[in-house]
C-alpha cells in the first residue's frame, strides 16, 4: 500500500537526483514558511545552490498560519513554500484561508510528513503545484522548484507588458520606466525593462545607467540569442530591476524585420516574471507584432486632438487583432497643463470607448527634476500623488490590484467548482 501511495503522490526519489538535468530556477520570488529547523536548513542550503542564484528567496518560520497572516496585507510572490505538520483538516483549512489572499499565478509547494493519498488529492484539487514528503534533500527541493517552471509544457514565467505613446513626446517612456520601478521595488517582483527605441531611447538616462552593451547586440545577432547572452547584456538597476538598454546612437540604421525581437522576448519571458517593453512611437511590422503579442498593452496619450485620433486608431487596430484578449489599457498623461486647451477626460473616454486606467496630472517641476537627475519619481518624492499613481498602476498591471480581496489565482480549480455548484 505504501509503495502504491508513493507512486501516486509522486514522492521525490530518495536517491540523489541527476543534478546535471536540473535546470536553473528563473528570476522568480520565493517565500518559504517553515515549521521545523530541519526543513528550514534544507531551504537555506538550497538558496545557496547555483541553480537558485537568480531567484529571490526569503525564509520565514511559522508555517501556514504565518503565511496566512503575512499575505493579509502583502502581495504574494511567484512561489510559496509551506511546511505542514498539521493534520489533514487543519492544513486544508489554512490553505482555504490563504486562497483568499493569493494573486493569480502564484504557485504553492507543500512540504509534509504524511504520505496520504486523500490529502494529496485535496491539495491538487485546490491548485497546489507539488507535495514533497519528508525526508527529502536539498537537490530534491531544488528539482521540485525547477520543474514547476522549466519542465516541458510548463507555462512561461514572464508577463509581457507593451507600452507605447499615441503620439511622440507624450511621456510613454517615462511612464514605462516608473511603472517598472514600482513593480520591482514595491511589489518585490523581478522585472526587465527593454528599451526598444534603439536610436533615441532614454531608459539609460532615466535610470542613470551607461552600459557598454545592450539590446542591439542581441537584435543584430538573433542566432546567438540565448539566456547566457541576455544575462550578459542586462544592466542591473536595483535588486529586482534590470535594463536592456538601447544604444541611443545614430551610427547605423534600425530597420528591423517583423520577427526581429521574437527570440529576445522568448528568452526573457522564460526567466523573468515581468517584462516591460518601452516601444517607440512608430507603426511598423515589428512594433505591431510586439503590441499584438504582448500580454498587456498600454497606450499613453495626452488630452489633445491628435492624440485622440491616434489613440482611437491604435485601439481599433489592436482590438481587432486581439479579439480574445483583454482590452488595451489607456493612460492619459500631462493632464492640466496651464493655459493649454484640452479635451475633457470624459469626452476623450467616450470617443475611444475606454475608461483610462490612470489620469496623470502635469507636473513639470517633478518630472523635470527626475529626468535631469536620472531618478524615478518615487526616488524624488515617494509620498507624492504621482508616485502613488505609479504604485497603483504597478498593482493593476501585475494583477495585484487589491490584496484585501479574494482572487481567483491559487486554488482556482476549487473556487471555480464551488462557483458552479452555487450557480
Amino acid at each position: 500500500m505504501r509503495a502504491q501511495a508513493e507512486d501516486e503522490v509522486g514522492v521525490a526519489a530518495k536517491e540523489m537526483p541527476n543534478v546535471q538535468q536540473i535546470s536553473p530556477v528563473p528570476r522568480i520570488s520565493i517565500q518559504a514558511f517553515c515549521e521545523t529547523q530541519e526543513v528550514a536548513t534544507i531551504v537555506q542550503a538550497a538558496i545557496s545552490d547555483r541553480r537558485m542564484n537568480k531567484a529571490h528567496v526569503k525564509l520565514h518560520m511559522g508555517g501556514a498560519p504565518a503565511a496566512v497572516e503575512a499575505y493579509r496585507s502583502a502581495p504574494t510572490p511567484n512561489l510559496i513554500v509551506l511546511e505542514a505538520t498539521h493534520d489533514r483538516n487543519a492544513l486544508v483549512g489554512y490553505l482555504d484561508d490563504l486562497s483568499q489572499f493569493c494573486d493569480a499565478g502564484t504557485k504553492v509547494i507543500i512540504c509534509g510528513k504524511v504520505n496520504d493519498i486523500v490529502l494529496y488529492r485535496q491539495l491538487m484539487l485546490r491548485g497546489v503545484s507539488e507535495y514533497l514528503v519528508a525526508p527529502f534533500g536539498v537537490m530534491e527541493f531544488v528539482q521540485a522548484v525547477s520543474n514547476l517552471y522549466t519542465a516541458p509544457g510548463a507555462s512561461p514565467v514572464g508577463r509581457v507588458v507593451a507600452v507605447i505613446g499615441a503620439k511622440g513626446g507624450v511621456g510613454s517612456s517615462t511612464i514605462a520606466h516608473n511603472v517598472a520601478w514600482s513593480i520591482a521595488s514595491g511589489l518585490d517582483t523581478s522585472t526587465i525593462i527593454a528599451d526598444l527605441d534603439l536610436g533615441f531611447g532614454t531608459a539609460g538616462l532615466d535610470y542613470n545607467q551607461d552600459p557598454p552593451q545592450g539590446i542591439a547586440e542581441a537584435v543584430f545577432a538573433p542566432d546567438r540569442v540565448d539566456a547566457n547572452l541576455v544575462d550578459r547584456l542586462l544592466s542591473k538597476c536595483s535588486d529586482n530591476l534590470s535594463l536592456l538598454a538601447a544604444p541611443a546612437t545614430l551610427d547605423r540604421l534600425y530597420d528591423f524585420p517583423e520577427t526581429a525581437f521574437d527570440s529576445i522576448i522568448d528568452v526573457v519571458r522564460a526567466s523573468t516574471p515581468c517584462i516591460i517593453l518601452d516601444l517607440p512611437h512608430a507603426w511598423t511590422a515589428w512594433t505591431r507584432r510586439m503590441l499584438v503579442g504582448a500580454d498587456e498593452v498600454i497606450i499613453v496619450a495626452a488630452p489633445d486632438l491628435a492624440n485622440l485620433r491616434n489613440a482611437k486608431n491604435m485601439l481599433d487596430s489592436i482590438r481587432s487583432a486581439r479579439p480574445n484578449d483583454h482590452q488595451p489599457k489607456l493612460i492619459l498623461n500631462g493632464v492640466g497643463l496651464l493655459k493649454r486647451p484640452e479635451i475633457a477626460v470624459a469626452d476623450f473616454t467616450k470617443t475611444v470607448e475606454l475608461e483610462p486606467l490612470a489620469v496623470i496630472p502635469h507636473d513639470a517641476k517633478l518630472f523635470g527634476a527626475a529626468a535631469n537627475n536620472g531618478q524615478m519619481i518615487a526616488e524624488i518624492d515617494a509620498n507624492c500623488k504621482i508616485a502613488e499613481i505609479f504604485n497603483d498602476l504597478a498593482r493593476a498591471i501585475t494583477g495585484k490590484n487589491d490584496i484585501r480581496k479574494a482572487k481567483r489565482g491559487l486554488f482556482e480549480p476549487l473556487l471555480a467548482k464551488l462557483g458552479r455548484k452555487r450557480a
